[in-house]
């Protein structure tokens, strides 16, 4: 999260300014709790003690932990879009391998960790679950959106380009998962293989 760095004229940070680099301080610590200790962990206290930011100064950004965890959460999905849309434009034109190389390295970037700990808590918080929900959507939606304007995929038969997108992130989030308890590399490149003929049989 990037707060504004516009000052006064004489160099120091407007209140605004302050309030913002507070609230990123805040989201950066909850996303890297998340990513490093869980959703059950990453309490108040050790995301104040993470952040620097007491708790009284945490209450005064975000009423509630949840309104904290949404916001990191959405910070997730910002930084993994633009990691992900800068990389792609970095190729240029790259192939439908290329592609798949680039979402399953975005599923395993250790910041998306945070995503897989509140999908996993949001099946049991009804909570968690009710604020996340509209969120995954949107981001799901954006990523079809995306994937909408990769030349790589334009022979794919009109109308599926959206469920290969989300059926090829759903298989890498879960790969990425399983690998992190049990890493199997030979079997990550024969799935790559399996997954790459079949895209290519639905395009010819």
């Amino acid at each position: 999260m990037t707060p504004a760095t516009d000052t006064t004229g004489d160099g120091r940070r407007t209140q605004q300014q302050r309030r913002d680099a507070t609230k990123a301080r805040l989201v950066d610590a909850c996303v890297e709790s998340l990513c490093e200790i869980g959703y059950q962990r990453s309490t108040i206290s050790e995301i104040c003690g993470r952040s620097g930011v007491s708790q009284g100064g945490l209450f005064r950004h975000f009423p509630t932990r949840l309104d904290l965890v949404i916001a990191a959460a959405d910070e997730v999905r910002r930084r993994q879009f633009e990691a992900f849309s800068q990389s792609l434009s970095m190729l240029g034109v790259g192939t439908l391998s290329d592609c798949l190389l680039l979402v399953r390295a975005a599923c395993r970037a250790p910041v998306n960790g945070a995503w897989y700990e509140l999908l996993v808590a949001a099946r049991t918080d009804a909570d968690l679950r009710e604020r996340l929900a509209p969120m995954l959507a949107e981001y799901h939606s954006q990523i079809a959106d995306f994937a909408r304007t990769i030349p790589a995929v334009q022979g794919l038969p009109p109308g599926q380009i959206e469920v290969v997108a989300l059926t090829v992130v759903h298989l890498f989030d879960g790969e990425s998962v399983a690998a992190a308890v049990n890493p199997q590399p030979a079997l990550d490149d024969a799935r790559l293989e399996l997954v790459l003929g079949w895209l290519a049989g639905l395009a010819g």
